[in-house]
C-alpha cells in the first residue's frame, strides 16, 4: 500500500518574516493601487471643497448669542455670575491678606512653610527669593500674581482631584475623560481664552478659569494613576475587615496615593505659573502684565525684571511641593523637629505683626535695584554688534534669513506642493510602521480633520515650522543630554540653566530673540527650540544614565571604545527615553507655535491670536482645533504602541 506524503507547507520568504519589511511590502502594494486612483480623482492636489465643513456660521451665531444674552439670561445671571463673583472675592481676599502681612510677614511665613517641607536650606532659599522680588521692584505685582495663582491652583486641584477620583474608580469614566483631558492639555490657551472672555468678560475671573482649564489635567491624571496603583494586598486586607467602599477610599486608597497626589499639586502649580503671562492678555494683571507690556514695547530689561520673580516663584514652589511629595518634611530642620515648629510659626507670625504695627508693610522704594537699564544697554550692544555685519559668519539676522530661505521655505513649499491624499498616505505609512491599525486610523482621521476644518494650507505651514524646530531641538538636545549623562560636572552646570529656560515665561526670551533675529518664522522657531530643549536634554540624560551597568561593563570587557559603547549599547537600550524625548519635543514646540504667531510666525498661530484680538470665535477655535489634530497626528507617528514596544520590535 502506497504511503501518501503530505505536501511541504509553503512558507513566506525569509525577508518577509520581518514585521517592518512585511508592512513595507503591504504599503507598496496599496500605494500601487491607491495612488493612481487618487490622482485620477483629485488631480489638482488641493483639498476638495466638497470635503470641507464651514463652522464659521454656527460659531459666529454662538458668539452673537452669548453677547446678546450675557446680561439677561438666567444661566449667566444665576450661575456664571455667581462663579465670577466668587472668584473675584477669593482673589481679592488673598491679595489683601498678603498686603496686610507685609513683605516681612510674607517672607517669614514662606520661609516657615519651606522649612517644614524640606528644612533650613530651602527656607533660606525661599526667603532669598521673596526678597529678590522686592529688590527688583516687583513686590506688588508678585503679590498680585501670587494671589491669582493661589486661587487658580486651589480650584485646579479641586477640579482635577474630582475628575481623577471619578477616573480612578470607574473604567468607563476613565475612557470618557481621557480624550477630554487630552484636549484640555493640547488645545492652545489662546484658543479658549476667547470663549472664556465672551462668558466672563475681561478681568480676573476669565484669567483664573482659563488657568484652571490648562492646569487641572495633570492633577486629574496623577490622581487617577495613584488610585489605580494602590497596593491590592492592602485593599484586600481593609476589605476583609468589613470596611465600606467609602472607608476603603478614605483610609487606604487616598493615603496610598499620597505621592501621586502631591506630585499632581506640584505639576498643577508649575502649569498655572506658566499661564501667568498668557492670562495677562485678558486682564490678569501682576507680573504677567508687566512681561506682556514689555513685549509690546520691546523692553528686554523690563521683561526680565518681571520674568525673574516668576522663575523664582516657580522654582521655590516646585522645590517645596517636590520635597513634600517625597516625604522629606522637616528633613533639614533642627533635631527638635516636631517640637520646634510651633515656635517657628509663632516667630513668623510675630514678624508679620511687628511689621504691621511699625507700618512697614510696603517694600521700601530705597531697597530696589533697577536692572532694566543695564540689561537694555547689553541688548542694544548685542543688537548693534551681532545683528548684522560680522565678517565671514554674518550676524544673527543673516542666520535667521538663511534658515528661513534654506530650511523653512523649502520645507513649507514641499509640504504644500504635495497632493493632500499623498500627505494622508505618508501619515498612514509612518503610523503603521511603528504602531497598529488603530493608531494608524487615529493619525489619518486627525490629519483629515484639518482639511475638513478648511485650514489645510496654514496647517502645513505650521507643520513645517514644527518639524524644523523639533529637528533642531533633537540635534541639540540629544547631544547635550549625552554630554550631561557622561559627565556629572556638565550635568551640574546645566541644571540651573535648564531650570531657568523651563520656568522663564516664553514672552521673556521671545523679546531678545526678536531683537537679534527680527520678525518672522525663524525667531518663532528659535523661541520654540529654547522652550522645548530642557525637557529633551533631561529625558535623554536620564535615559542614558538608567542603562544597565552590566551591559556597559560587558561592552568594556570586549574592548569597546567610549563611542562604541554609546552607539551600540546606551542609545539602543535608551530607546524608550529617546522616543519620549521626541514626543515631548513635539508637544512643547506646538505649545510655542501660538506665541510665535505674535512675532511673525504666521499660519495657525497667527489665526489663533487674530481670533482672540478681533473677537472672531470661529477663526480662533478652528485654528486651535487644527493644532490639536496636528499634535495628535505627530504623537501617533512618533510613538510606538505599548504592544509593539513590549515585543521588542
Amino acid at each position: 500500500m502506497a504511503t501518501i506524503t503530505a505536501a511541504p507547507a509553503r512558507t513566506l520568504p525569509a525577508f518577509l518574516k520581518n514585521r517592518a519589511v512585511a508592512k513595507l511590502a503591504v504599503l507598496a502594494v496599496l500605494a500601487l493601487v491607491l495612488v493612481p486612483l487618487a490622482h485620477a480623482r483629485w488631480a489638482s492636489g488641493t483639498w476638495p471643497d466638497a470635503l470641507t465643513v464651514d463652522l464659521s456660521g454656527p460659531l459666529t451665531g454662538a458668539s452673537d448669542w452669548i453677547i446678546d444674552n450675557r446680561d439677561s439670561h438666567p444661566l449667566f445671571l444665576y450661575f456664571f455670575g455667581h462663579v465670577s463673583n466668587a472668584v473675584v472675592l477669593s482673589v481679592r481676599a488673598v491679595y489683601l491678606a498678603l498686603l496686610a502681612a507685609g513683605w516681612a510677614g510674607v517672607t517669614a511665613l514662606g520661609a516657615f512653610v519651606a522649612w517644614r517641607a524640606a528644612g533650613a536650606r530651602l527656607a533660606l532659599g525661599t526667603a532669598a527669593a521673596f526678597l529678590a522680588c522686592g529688590l527688583l521692584g516687583m513686590w506688588v505685582p508678585t503679590m498680585q500674581t501670587l494671589a491669582l495663582m493661589t486661587v487658580a491652583v486651589l480650584a485646579s486641584v479641586l477640579v482635577g482631584a474630582l475628575l481623577g477620583l471619578a477616573a480612578g474608580l470607574s473604567d468607563r469614566l476613565d475612557r470618557v475623560l481621557r480624550p477630554v483631558l487630552d484636549t484640555m492639555q493640547v488645545l492652545p490657551a489662546f484658543a479658549y481664552l476667547l470663549p472664556v472672555v465672551l462668558v466672563f468678560g475681561i478681568g480676573v475671573p476669565a484669567a483664573v478659569l482659563a488657568t484652571v482649564v490648562y492646569a487641572a489635567p495633570p492633577m486629574a491624571r496623577l490622581t487617577a494613576l495613584g488610585l489605580r496603583g494602590a497596593d491590592r494586598g492592602v485593599l484586600e486586607a481593609v476589605e476583609s475587615l468589613g470596611a465600606t467602599s467609602r472607608q476603603r477610599l478614605l483610609t487606604a486608597r487616598i493615603p496610598l496615593a499620597r505621592k501621586e497626589l502631591l506630585l499632581g499639586v506640584n505639576q498643577t502649580i508649575m502649569m498655572a505659573l506658566s499661564m501667568a503671562v498668557i492670562a495677562s492678555v485678558i486682564g490678569a494683571g501682576g507680573l504677567g502684565d508687566r512681561v506682556y507690556q514689555a513685549l509690546a514695547s520691546v523692553d528686554v530689561g523690563a521683561a526680565l525684571a518681571a520674568g525673574i520673580p516668576i522663575v523664582l516663584l516657580a522654582v521655590v514652589l516646585d522645590r517645596v511641593t517636590g520635597a513634600a511629595g517625597a516625604g522629606d518634611s522637616g528633613a533639614g530642620a533642627a533635631p527638635a523637629g516636631r517640637r520646634a515648629w510651633p515656635y517657628a510659626l509663632g516667630a513668623a507670625v510675630a514678624v508679620a505683626v511687628a511689621g504691621r504695627l511699625a507700618g512697614r508693610t510696603d517694600w521700601p522704594d530705597a531697597w530696589t535695584a533697577n536692572i532694566a537699564e543695564p540689561v537694555n544697554r547689553a541688548v542694544d550692544w548685542m543688537t548693534g554688534h551681532l545683528y548684522t555685519g560680522i565678517p565671514v559668519i554674518g550676524g544673527t539676522a543673516d542666520w535667521a534669513g538663511r534658515f528661513t530661505t534654506w530650511v523653512l521655505d523649502p520645507l513649507r513649499d514641499g509640504l504644500q506642493w504635495l497632493p493632500w491624499w499623498s500627505v494622508l498616505l505618508v501619515v498612514a505609512a509612518s503610523a503603521w510602521l511603528i504602531g497598529t491599525w488603530r493608531t494608524t486610523l487615529t493619525a489619518v482621521l486627525a490629519m483629515a480633520a484639518i482639511g475638513v476644518l478648511g485650514v489645510w494650507e496654514p496647517s502645513l505651514d505650521t507643520l513645517s515650522q514644527v518639524l524644523a524646530a523639533v529637528a533642531v531641538t533633537l540635534v541639540l538636545g540629544v547631544a547635550t543630554g549625552v554630554a550631561a549623562a557622561r559627565s556629572d560636572r556638565v550635568e551640574r552646570l546645566l541644571r540651573p540653566v535648564l531650570d531657568v529656560c523651563q520656568t522663564m515665561p516664553q514672552f521673556v526670551y521671545l523679546i531678545p530673540v526678536v531683537a537679534l533675529a527680527g520678525v518672522g518664522r525663524a525667531p518663532a522657531v528659535a523661541a520654540a527650540v529654547v522652550y522645548a530643549l530642557p525637557a529633551v536634554v533631561r529625558i535623554t540624560a536620564q535615559g542614558l544614565r538608567q542603562v544597565d551597568p552590566a551591559a556597559l561593563e560587558s561592552a568594556r570587557s570586549l574592548g569597546a571604545t567610549s563611542g562604541q559603547q554609546l552607539r551600540q549599547v546606551q542609545l539602543p537600550l535608551a530607546r524608550r527615553s529617546l522616543l519620549l524625548a521626541v514626543n515631548q519635543g513635539v508637544v512643547l514646540v506646538l505649545a510655542v507655535v501660538i506665541i510665535g504667531g505674535l512675532v511673525g510666525g504666521g499660519a495657525l498661530g497667527y489665526d489663533v491670536v487674530f481670533g482672540l484680538a478681533q473677537g472672531d470665535l470661529a477663526t480662533g477655535l478652528v485654528a486651535g482645533a487644527a493644532i490639536v489634530c496636528l499634535g495628535l497626528t505627530l504623537d501617533r507617528v512618533t510613538q510606538p504602541t505599548d504592544r509593539r514596544t513590549a515585543k521588542g520590535a
